[in-house]
């Protein structure tokens, strides 16, 4: 869901767990992320986004396991 900065809290907690990757929205109001780092700090990433920020309205959050890309950092996709 677009418009409850659910981008930026989700770098926020990215880069407080060391993980890796990026987050960006869809024109459809769909946020796509891919997360990179240790399974747990993942995991924990995961949750976050299954819950979001507050006044997020989070309908399901679909998993998909590929191989690293070797990300450097967390940020904001635009575009």
């Amino acid at each position: 869901m677009q418009g409850v900065w659910f981008r930026g809290s989700t770098e926020e907690a990215a880069r407080s767990a060391g993980v890796r990757g990026w987050v960006r929205n869809l024109p459809d109001g769909r946020v796509e992320a891919v997360f990179e780092g240790e399974r747990e700090a993942v995991e924990a990433l995961l949750a976050f986004c299954r819950r979001g920020p507050p006044h997020a309205r989070v309908e399901r959050v679909e998993v998909f396991e590929e191989p690293p890309e070797g990300l450097p950092a967390f940020r904001i996709r635009h575009g």
